[in-house]
């Protein structure tokens, strides 16, 4: 008759209890400059600069830098033509107001046709539904003038560097402002649409096409002034941030 073997003899393995050093490799203390940091970063980032088919040098772009809980940003737009420039600059406060949508106070500086304007600065950046970038400035300068600001673009992708970019902005004014050529109303309309291809993520060439329409008032002081209310024209540039 076959013994039969002890039950410690049978391969049993007996989990061993768990100690405090066990339970502190496994749950680390988070303390507070770790759970919470929030480090300083900023970036540059030009999203058009172009030139045009009417022989100009255009362009579109934003820097900032700060926290999560707040940053400085600077935000210019403009064109040179024909040697003259015309431009913006803002310098903005921007607080997050959720993961998506950010709230921005600030002043702005117009400069070019015309007298020097300075404006205080309300407004909303950030991703809208269906992932539509949007962007929404109000304004207020002296003499009681006002103004509002607005653009939305959208990216699709073709492939995973090729990108199409439709982009729409209007431009509308409290009151004239005959010194700038702008009348009270929707004064500026434009649509484009790019095509870029993403050698890096931080450089893109791209080619598009440019609509762009002054109207009401302003379309009349175009034409008094022997402009044109309406113009079109291909556009070749570079899309880059670092």
């Amino acid at each position: 008759m076959q013994a039969t073997a002890p039950a410690s003899a049978a391969g049993t393995y007996q989990v061993p209890p768990l100690t405090d050093a066990d339970r502190a490799a496994a749950f680390p203390t988070l303390h507070a400059h770790h759970a919470h940091s929030d480090p300083l970063v900023w970036m540059v980032q030009a999203d058009r600069l172009e030139y045009t088919e009417d022989d100009a040098l255009a362009w579109e772009g934003q820097a900032w830098i700060g926290r999560d809980r707040g940053r400085l940003w600077l935000r210019s737009e403009g064109e040179r033509v024909h040697g003259a420039t015309e431009a913006s600059l803002e310098a903005l406060w921007g607080r997050p107001v959720d993961a998506w949508w950010d709230v921005l106070a600030g002043v702005r500086h117009d400069q070019g046709h015309g007298p020097a304007r300075d404006w205080l600065a309300l407004g909303v950046q950030g991703l809208a539904p269906y992932k539509f970038d949007v962007q929404a400035t109000a304004y207020v300068g002296s003499g009681g003038r006002s103004m509002l600001q607005a653009e939305a673009e959208y990216d699709l992708l073709l492939t995973n560097r090729l990108i199409l970019q439709p982009r729409i902005e209007a431009v509308l004014h409290g009151r004239d402002d005959p010194a700038r050529g702008i009348g009270a109303g929707l004064s500026r309309t434009s649509l484009g649409l790019r095509l870029r291809y993403e050698v890096r993520r931080e450089f893109a060439p791209y080619i598009g096409y440019e609509w762009s329409n002054r109207h009401g008032r302003t379309a009349v002081l175009a034409r008094d002034a022997g402009d044109t209310s309406r113009a079109s024209g291909w556009v070749a540039g570079v899309r880059v941030w670092f």
